[in-house]
């Protein structure tokens, strides 16, 4: 049995724990316990069986693989505020979505104190596969790490011993994710407006028959905007951190951070939460954002 913390108890560290809940000891820590929210966390916790702990010292204290799973936003910070409580025999695991060079800075301050830094590239959205979910791994100790989470269930793929480059694949692999995602939602709010959405949708089947244009597609696209685009728009801030580090033009990436954001903002505008639009169809989401008063 391995002692796992999980820090960051929203979608990705929910199914982690859930899923090693069975055969490991699991304490989960995440900063809502502090808020309002915190009832509702614990009866989270108990109901995926796993312990809320009582501060992030807490649920560091023992563990002997340690998941950062927190928003982009916040990647760099936890980093800050995990090494004072980190052992040399323990292992940080970073499964955020930021630029390689801010997996750099928080490696350096992982390893000024002994442990372990693994950078963690999450390939694939979390659901469905859930533990299955491909990941690349890099870092010093990245190759070991990866026997050993292979031997947890997960599915990890040793990438290199150099910190970034797994995570430079997953942000390069983010423009054009988290932009079809944006442009899907761009193209079909105005076709909607105009009434042409089923000419653009049978021209776009058309011309790539494969993606399901006809079917589910364009409601998984817009759906995951709708329920992600606060979070999608950081990671993309980190994609337009990542193109400029190397001095690569980010004006498609900048774009995608505003309609990712644009999307969950003109919700919010309507008082509509992403629970109440599920079974999820963007043909009624769209229209009721853009309903007249």
């Amino acid at each position: 049995m391995t002692n796992i913390a999980i820090v960051g108890f929203g979608e990705a560290g929910s199914i982690l724990a859930q899923e090693l809940a069975s055969a490991h000891r699991v304490t989960v820590w995440d900063s809502k316990l502090l808020t309002d929210s915190r009832q509702a966390l614990h009866d989270k916790a108990q109901q995926t069986g796993v312990r809320a702990a009582t501060s992030l010292a807490d649920a560091l204290t023992d563990a002997s693989l340690v998941f950062s799973a927190v928003t982009a936003a916040n990647a760099l910070t936890l980093a800050q505020q995990a090494a004072p409580l980190l052992q040399s025999r323990q292992t940080f695991l970073d499964l955020n979505s930021v630029a390689p060079n801010t997996k750099r800075a928080a490696a350096e301050i992982i390893e000024s104190v002994g442990a372990h830094y693994i950078d963690v590239a999450v390939m694939a959205p979390v659901p469905p596969k859930r533990l299955s979910t491909p990941l690349l791994l890099g870092g010093a100790t990245a190759e070991r790490c990866t026997e050993q989470l292979n031997a947890l269930g997960f599915n990890a793929r040793f990438r290199s011993t150099e910190v970034g480059e797994a995570s430079a694949i997953k942000m390069c692999r983010s423009v054009m994710i988290k932009g079809l995602e944006a442009l899907t939602t761009e193209c079909l709010s105005a076709a909607r407006q105009y009434g042409v959405e089923q000419a653009v949708l049978d021209s776009l089947h058309a011309s790539f028959p494969s993606l399901g244009w006809d079917d589910a597609f364009p409601h998984y696209l817009i759906s995951r905007v709708a329920e992600h685009g606060k979070r999608r728009a950081e990671e993309m801030q980190e994609v337009v951190k990542t193109l400029n580090d190397v001095d690569v033009p980010a004006a498609m990436s900048q774009a995608t951070v505003a309609t990712q954001q644009g999307l969950v903002d003109a919700l919010a505008q309507r008082d509509m939460q992403y629970a109440e639009l599920t079974p999820f169809v963007w043909q009624q989401t769209l229209d009721k954002i853009y309903a007249k008063p």
